[in-house]
């Protein structure tokens, strides 16, 4: 074991090659990619970031570098639940959420990415090793799209060999809505996956006649139909409609995940690696759901998320978006027939190209 001996920290701005837009975040142009590198006293290291939609990372980053390494230099870097233990509560009153939890999940997957560079193994057979290829779909955001340039990006997924699409929903009329779902039903065929995804657009009624309108389309889930802290309006639709339910990227702890679950609110629990509290918490909600007999999916963040979904009996499928990460990092996701294979490289197996961040 060694002692850790500095976190660094990096904040970029990730321009899209195409501005994106989904139904409550309007116009995304830019990612921000905020990282943490940890050293130990032996020399080895392990990367970790997040992300957000184009701000507050200068938040997160301040937290890397002013508050975390005075908690964690020192400490056994192979300690990852006493090191997320004793970041959490460090920053617990000023925290909980927000930037405060995307910085420790930043951390956290450092860690584990340097703890399986140490055991020289990939991630997913550190933490378990279940099956290195996990069945994986297309996350588009592609609200604002006609239905020709909708299946015309359809079909530029399925040339690249995913075998699930999701595509948004929420657009100001529901009639449009159901439109484009059922052109995409019939452009894929029958029993050809395919979710949907509201972003907290709706009401509770006006999700439930959604969902409802939706039905015979056959949808893998229905995610995030309205505002995440509504774990009561979530169980209302589910019961309503017979969609299943998909939802977590917004929610920030274990605890938010155990009362989705125990709620009867959510048929796919969704967490984010990178802004759930990192691979401590991620896997804890993935068993949680396991004993809830629930599959677990993802979002965002995919290449380390294969590791984490690879090592889950209950894994469903994960999110392939990389927000023009694939640009700056050596080795991107691999597909096969459907599935993502992750990496045998030791730990996440993620490499930034430093110099292409630093001219950003």
């Amino acid at each position: 074991m060694a002692r850790i001996t500095s976190v660094e920290t990096g904040l970029y701005r990730i321009p899209l090659s195409v501005t994106l837009s989904d139904s409550t975040h309007g116009e995304i142009s830019a990612f921000e990619l905020i990282t943490a590198s940890v050293r130990d006293g032996d020399g080895a290291e392990g990367v970790g970031y997040t992300y957000t939609v184009g701000r507050n990372g200068g938040a997160i980053a301040d937290i890397l570098k002013r508050e975390v390494p005075a908690l964690v230099n020192g400490r056994e870097a192979d300690d990852t639940e006493a090191i997320w233990q004793h970041v959490w509560w460090g920053l617990h009153y000023g925290g909980r959420g927000g930037p405060t939890v995307l910085a420790l999940s930043a951390l956290d997957i450092a860690l584990w990415d340097l703890k399986a560079r140490r055991a020289g193994l990939p991630l997913w057979r550190l933490l378990g090793g279940f099956d290195h290829r996990v069945p994986c779909y297309a996350g588009g955001i592609d609200l604002d799209l006609s239905i020709e340039a909708l299946l015309s990006q359809t079909d530029d997924n399925l040339r690249k060999g995913f075998r699930a699409i999701k595509m948004k929903v929420g657009r100001p009329d529901l009639a449009s809505d159901v439109a484009r779902v059922r052109a995409m039903r019939g452009h894929l065929g029958e029993g050809f996956p395919l979710m949907a995804d509201a972003n907290m657009k709706w009401t509770v009624e006006e999700a439930i006649r959604a969902a409802c309108a939706l039905q015979p389309f056959d949808l893998t889930w229905l995610e995030e139909p309205i505002i995440p802290d509504d774990v009561a309006g979530h169980a209302r639709i589910l019961a309503a409609a017979s969609v299943p339910i998909a939802a977590g990227e917004n929610l920030r702890t274990l605890w938010e995940f155990k009362n989705y679950i125990a709620g009867g609110a959510v048929s796919y629990p969704e967490p984010d690696v990178t802004n759930c509290g990192g691979v401590t918490a991620f896997m804890k909600i993935a068993r949680l759901a396991e004993a809830f007999n629930l599959p677990v999916t993802s979002h965002g963040a995919h290449d380390v998320t294969v590791h984490l979904l690879a090592a889950c009996p209950n894994r469903s499928y994960l999110e392939a978006h990389g927000f023009g990460l694939e640009r700056y990092i050596e080795h991107p996701l691999v597909l096969q027939d459907g599935m993502a294979l992750a990496p045998m490289r030791p730990g996440h197996g993620i490499s930034f190209d430093w110099k292409a961040l630093a001219q950003l």
